[in-house]
């Protein structure tokens, strides 16, 4: 028997949706040949990563194994599929291979880094295939709501797997490949021995909708609105964009694209091929000259993006444009799990104006970019596969996919973040462990999830934050009195006295007990200010902040 192994190791989007990140290798234990698939990012909240930009996967493994990686492949170019590229590149270095309008997106992201274009190859969809390593990768194309996503057929020694990344089967996507059965089916006559698969829809009980339906409801509301029209979606979704931009020229608007993504992910689509006949687009400068029942623009911010247009409309002015009583504002989207505060009070902000918002309640105006239940169940007939690895989702999401699969009498195996699967034999087992994890782009820097300065940050949001400064003389007697500083807290509590003065008359009489064992150690003088601004605080008004002290000694 041979030494070799086929392995199968995700590093992010198996437990939860976004992020991306998963792994192939074959040859000796240790010694694998590996490529990565996708390498994305997930978004912030307020309530969990307070103040980061993005969250990455942790890439601790990629680096250390560096030398045995041949190449990233991406399927398509939604942000936590490609969107930490850029951010991993002078870590990991390798070659990276997508179909021509993702590796357009790459090439943007790679630039904002100083990175050479030419570190992304273009490749051809299936049946071209491209040698990497020992594997050999073709690029499956499969319907999704962005233009060219693809599946993978990976060929190994050990036999075939297909990775479908996201899909949905649909046969009039309107902007790229539609959905081709006979396709797949050919594709995997020849067996295929693991089918690695989206999960995200997997408990949506209906067959998913096709694109095309969308068009003439949207149609409908656009030319019987009286006034300015917004429309919102995901900017990636450039088959939705062009037909809300038909939309509104066919009810005689000008239209108006706002927001950086919105602008590129257009761009992009036009200069690949992929999008053609796009109605044309007015400067946002020249809005303003154009009567508002004209007028239909087109923006981002569909999830609550507190800098995208939709949340900078709802507060005010943005690019000169403020909405009014009357106008129309769609958000043609699905609300992902977690964003609903934001989007609901972005809606509730436009209602104050007077704005009409229309959302999706009633399945009228989107459809999921994701196969569900029914779908996800076509896929494996046609596939025909030996194993079925769920992947893209919750828990929950891959544990139902595992049973569904086994419900057709195939075999599934749940592999979340950090298991590595090895595919070599008739059953699938779980080889070893890797740990794994996510790490944050906090401004401009990167930092580890356990580094404790997002722990730190949520700290002080919690419970606010003192500062006591003491200054000690030669004597190592304080200088005066300890003088404090509050952020975050009630200026008054229990006492109706300022907070600030309770606090510095307690920490004055702590320093009046105190002996020369505590007045000549930092240490011992710090903890006990500390000590006593959270016990006074607490006392007062119910908390006990976090609380920085200053000694500063004369020498």
């Amino acid at each position: 028997m041979s030494e070799e192994r086929l392995i199968y190791l995700p590093l992010g989007g198996a437990g939860e949706i976004g992020m991306n990140c998963y792994v192939y290798g074959y040859g000796k234990p240790g010694e694998e040949r590996l490529i990565v698939v996708d390498l994305g990012v997930a978004f912030p909240d307020m309530d969990g990563t307070p103040g980061v930009d993005l969250i990455l996967p942790d890439i601790t493994w990629l680096k250390a194994n560096k030398n045995r990686i041949e190449a990233l492949v991406i399927t398509h170019a939604h942000e936590d599929h490609v969107g930490a590229v850029g951010h991993t590149f002078e870590d990991l270095g390798v070659p990276i291979y997508a179909r021509a309008f993702t590796a357009n997106i790459a090439r943007h992201k790679l630039a904002e880094y100083g990175v050479e274009g030419q570190a992304v190859k273009t490749c051809s969809p299936w049946p071209e295939t491209t040698k990497i390593g020992p594997f050999t990768v073709g690029f499956l194309p499969i319907s999704h709501s962005i233009p060219e996503s693809s599946g993978l057929v990976i060929d190994s020694p050990a036999g075939r797997i297909v990775h479908t990344g996201d899909f949905k089967l649909d046969t009039q996507p309107l902007v790229g490949e539609a959905w081709d059965p006979d396709l797949w089916a050919d594709v995997s006559k020849a067996g295929v021995k693991a089918l690695v698969c989206d999960s995200t829809n997997v408990f949506t009980p209906t067959a998913g909708r096709s694109e095309v339906i969308v068009g003439p409801a949207v149609e409908k509301l656009v030319a019987e609105a009286p006034r300015l029209v917004v429309a919102t979606t995901f900017a990636s979704n450039v088959a939705r964009v062009r037909t809300l931009a038909e939309a509104g020229a066919r009810a005689g608007r000008s239209i108006v694209l706002l927001g950086r993504a919105m602008r590129r992910m257009v761009e992009a689509a036009v200069e690949t091929g992929v999008l053609k006949d796009f109605p044309p687009v007015v400067p946002v400068e020249d809005a303003a000259s154009i009567p508002r029942e004209n007028l239909m623009l087109i923006v981002t911010g569909s999830q609550g993006e507190r800098r995208a247009a939709s949340a900078q409309l709802s507060r005010g002015k943005f690019n000169g444009i403020e909405l009014k009583e009357g106008d129309l504002f769609l958000f043609s989207s699905k609300t992902i799990p977690g964003n609903e505060k934001g989007v609901i009070h972005i809606m509730n902000q436009l209602s104050e104006k007077g704005v009409d918002v229309v959302d999706d309640s009633m399945g009228d105006y989107h459809v999921s970019g994701h196969a569900n239940r029914p779908d996800l169940l076509t896929m494996q007939d046609v596939v025909q596969p030996q194993i079925v690895v769920p992947m893209h989702g919750e828990h929950r999401h891959l544990r139902e996919h595992v049973k569904i699969s086994k419900d057709r009498n195939r075999q599934g195996i749940l592999a979340v973040n950090g298991m590595m699967i090895d595919l070599t034999g008739n059953a699938p087992k779980v080889a070893e462990y890797i740990e794994t994890g996510r790490t944050y782009l906090d401004g401009s820097v990167q930092i580890g999830a356990l580094d404790g300065i997002v722990r730190d940050r949520i700290r002080m949001a919690l419970n606010g934050h003192v500062v006591v400064t003491l200054i000690m003389d030669e004597e190592d007697e304080p200088l005066g009195e300890p003088w404090v500083d509050l952020m975050g807290l009630a200026e008054t509590g229990r006492s109706n006295v300022p907070l600030v003065d309770v606090l510095e008359a307690d920490l004055g009489q702590f320093l009046g007990r105190s002996g020369a064992k505590t007045l000549t150690d930092d240490d011992k003088l710090e903890e006990g200010l500390r000590r006593v601004v959270r016990q006074t605080c607490n006392t007062e008004i119910g908390k006990k902040p976090e609380v920085t002290v200053v000694v500063s000694r004369l020498s």
